[in-house]
């Protein structure tokens, strides 16, 4: 049976505290850079939305061309130390751009190559950690310490938009970025104080690398409930990815806001998604967890349709006005991924047992940023070529396309306490 204890109860767990600290500094530092990056492309290298495309795509490039792969590696180490030496990585690697920069050595192409290998350390710690987390919490808590790692990023989309549009105005984007590499170093201290004996799965001798891959794959894709959850994430995340890349150059070139505008309105998500994971536990237990992402996934193709239709007449030509409509659709897309984050991987992490946990979430989020790889660029190419608010409706109708997914799948009725049964 599911606990009734309350969310809160999850600090009180050996190692939980400390695990969470890590993940929210990375997180906030995640987001600064975020902004950064793409204002860096878009005005200091006078980039294109297909060239934001292409940076966005490098950086998930690694989890397509070897997500499986190192998944299944991963598997047969303990995750925390991966943790630790990842964090230090990318550390070392975000403090080499503003370098870059400051000698004149900064390009395109550099930034890509950068951006890329700190996508190979990412696939790495994000393989370790997801896996790692049931390790220090029980089944019947796993819904719970989801939501708050929710929050905390919540907290982080909040702040870190409007940071790093502050940092980015007053520092320059390249600068901006070293807040997230002082976030990987608390991260990795956090991570190596944490207390565990982590048991060590060995294999049989003679057993196969490939073989292990594919019994990750063949596990999470014939599951009953898993892949038709797959499938519909997979397709939301491509299409999300096209309007996100999108959106940028819509807000910086389209209507011609300013870096400390856009991290206003994108900060709306990051308040919404706050309060969505504040409510994810409780509606999650009672709604259950298909309705509970089915819902949510409407949610967000109304908010990106919505901002496809955001006007650009003198009538609403403040700043503030455009601003203001554009925080209202960016809070319904982030109401959505406040409720449905913790849900969708705390319904994961309960059903696949601990042998299986690198493979199957090395290899959902793979596939995953494969989306992003293809749907980035894509979504760049065709903003240039036809404009940026048709591709957020593209975005929008692509949406309706993983929800009938889920609703045609045994997925519409899957329930917490049933995975953890």
């Amino acid at each position: 049976m599911t606990s009734t204890r309350s969310p809160q109860d999850v600090f009180r767990l050996p190692g939980f505290a400390l695990f969470w600290t890590a993940e929210s500094v990375s997180l906030f530092g995640v987001y600064v850079t975020t902004i950064a990056l793409q204002v860096l492309v878009v005005l200091e290298l006078d980039g294109t939305a297909a060239d934001v495309g292409l940076v966005n795509a490098a950086r998930w490039l690694p989890y397509l061309l070897l997500g499986l792969v190192l998944g299944a590696i991963v598997e047969r180490w303990r995750r925390k130390p991966v943790m630790v030496v990842t964090d230090l990585g990318r550390a070392a690697l975000l403090t080499a751009i503003p370098v870059l920069w400051f000698t004149g050595l900064l390009s395109l192409p550099t930034l890509i190559a950068t951006v890329g290998l700190l996508g190979v350390l990412s696939l790495l710690n994000d393989a370790a950690s997801q896996s790692f987390l049931p390790r220090l919490v029980a089944a019947d808590r796993l819904l719970a310490a989801n939501a708050r790692i929710d929050q905390s990023e919540a907290v982080a989309q909040t702040s870190g938009p409007v940071l790093g549009g502050a940092l980015v105005t007053v520092w320059g984007a390249p600068l901006a970025v070293l807040t997230d590499a002082v976030g990987h170093l608390v991260s990795a201290v956090a991570v190596w104080r944490i207390k565990i004996t982590e048991p060590l799965h060995r294999r049989e001798p003679g057993a196969r690398l490939w073989r292990d891959v594919k019994a990750g794959v063949r596990w999470g894709y014939r599951h009953r409930t898993l892949a038709p959850l797959a499938l519909s994430t997979h397709i939301w995340f491509l299409f999300n990815s096209m309007a996100t890349t999108a959106l940028v150059p819509f807000i910086l070139s389209g209507l011609g806001l300013s870096p400390a505008a856009l991290g206003v309105a994108m900060a709306a998500a990051g308040v919404a998604g706050l309060g969505g994971s504040l409510l994810a536990v409780r509606v999650g237990l009672r709604w259950g967890a298909g309705p509970t992402v089915i819902a949510c996934r409407i949610l967000a193709a109304v908010a990106w349709a919505a901002i496809a239709l955001v006007p650009d007449d003198p009538l609403f030509g403040q700043q503030w006005t455009l601003t203001a409509l554009l925080a209202g659709c960016q809070f319904l897309y982030g109401t959505a991924l406040g409720l449905e984050n913790a849900n969708e991987m705390g319904y994961r992490q309960i059903t696949t047992p601990d042998h299986m946990q690198a493979r199957v979430n090395t290899t959902m989020r793979s596939v995953n940023r494969a989306m992003i790889v293809v749907g980035a660029p894509v979504g760049g190419l065709l903003a240039d070529s036809i404009g940026h608010r048709p591709v957020f409706l593209v975005a929008a109708a692509g949406f309706g396309l993983a929800v009938l997914t889920l609703l045609l799948s045994p997925f519409r009725t899957a329930r917490h306490d049933d995975a953890a049964a």
